[in-house]
């Protein structure tokens, strides 16, 4: 407010010769001293949550460009399973990665997939800028595992597809993909990785002579693919929202960006007083969600007695839009991407993959940094293929780092572990291992733990409910 502006006075509605409404009750004086402030960074806190899904992928991008070095139709093919450098959503550390990026506004990219066979197998999904699946990818995706030629065009495009191309609009620009790369029955990590250089990527306007593809391999490099929760957010925020088309249903909240300085051919340079609003936006969203996890709704644990909840968190119509004929679930959403990234367009009743994530000890006690805790793995677990205990940072959802640079326990090494008088396990989660049980222990290094169990081709009695997983319990 300018020095000698008159503050408006409040007689109350409805006092005599007053209307009923038009003005607040007597004695009303506003909360906010500094409008301008207060309100970006009002404006930036519900952005945040807004933007999630958004964020999440492009920060991939971010990252991969700018931290290793790639371009569009590159592709990330790592020849191991991921250690901590991979600083990312809730990643797994079971099966290697694949990832590629790609910008429409080239023109439209060609994705060549190997079939399935012997050799191998692809599973993942192509997803557009707000992270919604457009194209599932190998023998459940649209080629079904016969291999072939995807086409991504970009919004509006009117041309004919060639033949032999399998066409997949995007409703954006910028588009990204996650595979892994299964290994078949006999083969070795080895294979898995020559059968991922199989893939191709390039623009069409380039399918007449293609470019030797370029592969990466960052396993030993930092892949820093994490949000920003500073004022950085908003660099990247804008990166996105100048870009891509504008929707119906965001065009007010993209009006409010604007008044952040996010605004479609205009450089984005806010001033300091908004840097600062915006950095306290996001700061106060990223403890918001934090808040939101540790107040998870009841009806997000898997089973009603146990302290799991499924890392695939949907709407009510089990897809990850959160959209209804009424309204967004503006929260829900936030909160799924927030520790998700990459999923499927519908979660099946008999998923692939189930990841079930200890939200509080047996008592309801939420994990906490400093302490161990202790998980009785039964000997007959409901998988067909195996199970992995995964242990990230509460804070970050991401892998811990360690001297160990130990993340993951799985069936596959249960030969290596101590085993239980019934044939099960205990696995423990702390800062130090139980004394002659290294072999059974992942550390959280003063860390928080947010640990993830994983269960690839959960079976009937999983899906059902009827087998119910111990939860955590703290060690004396």
């Amino acid at each position: 407010m300018k020095p000698n502006t008159p503050v408006p006075t409040v007689v109350g509605a409805g006092q005599p010769n007053e209307p009923l409404g038009g003005q607040p009750p007597a004695g009303s004086t506003p909360s906010v001293k500094d409008w301008d402030y207060e309100i970006k960074r009002h404006r930036a806190f519900e952005a945040v949550l807004w933007n999630m899904p958004a964020i999440a992928i492009y920060s991939f991008r971010r990252a991969a460009f700018d931290e290793l070095g790639m371009k569009d139709n590159d592709i990330i093919a790592y020849s191991a399973t991921a250690t901590p450098k991979l600083e990312a959503i809730t990643a797994n550390s079971s099966t290697p990665y694949i990832a590629a990026y790609t910008d429409l506004r080239k023109g439209p990219a060609v994705l060549e997939v190997p079939a399935a066979g012997a050799d191998g197998s692809l599973y993942g999904q192509v997803v557009d800028a707000w992270q919604l699946t457009i194209a599932d990818v190998g023998p459940s995706g649209l080629d079904k595992g016969k291999g072939g030629k995807y086409l991504f065009v970009p919004p509006g495009h009117k041309e004919a597809v060639p033949d032999g191309y399998i066409r997949v609009d995007s409703p954006n620009y910028r588009i990204a993909l996650a595979f892994r790369s299964v290994r078949e029955p006999g083969k070795t990590a080895t294979d898995a990785y020559a059968y991922a250089k199989k893939l191709r990527m390039y623009y069409l306007s380039e399918a007449a002579n293609p470019p030797q593809q370029k592969f990466f391999d960052p396993i030993n490099n930092r892949y820093p693919s994490l949000p920003f929760y500073d004022e950085r957010h908003f660099e990247d925020m804008a990166e996105i929202m100048t870009v891509e088309p504008a929707r119906e249903q965001d065009k007010v909240m993209l009006g409010m960006l604007a008044s952040l300085g996010v605004e479609r051919g205009k450089p984005f340079k806010p001033d300091e007083k908004t840097k600062r609003a915006l950095r306290q936006g996001v700061i106060d969203a990223w403890f918001y969600l934090q808040r939101w996890f540790d107040h998870m709704p009841a009806d997000k644990f898997y089973w009603p007695d146990r302290h799991y909840a499924s890392l695939l968190m949907t709407d009510k119509n089990k897809r990850f839009t959160f959209t209804y004929d009424d309204r967004i679930d503006l929260d829900g959403r936030a909160a799924e991407y927030f520790w998700c990234t990459y999923m499927p367009k519908v979660l099946s009743d008999t998923p692939a993959t189930q990841y079930l994530m200890a939200m509080a000890d047996k008592d309801g006690k939420l994990l906490e940094a400093g302490k161990t805790y202790k998980l009785d793995v039964p000997k007959d677990m409901p998988v067909k293929q195996f199970w992995a205990l995964t242990v990230y940072d509460r804070a970050t959802c991401s892998f811990i780092y360690s001297d160990l640079n130990r993340t993951t326990l799985s069936s596959y090494d249960l030969d290596k572990m101590k085993k239980n008088a019934d044939g099960g396990a205990t696995l423990y989660v702390g800062p130090k291992a139980p004394e002659g049980l290294e072999s059974n222990w992942i550390p959280t290094c003063g860390k928080r733990p947010l640990p993830a169990m994983r269960f690839y081709g959960g079976t009937e009695v999983l899906n059902d409910k009827t087998f119910k997983m111990p939860d955590f319990e703290e060690v004396k």
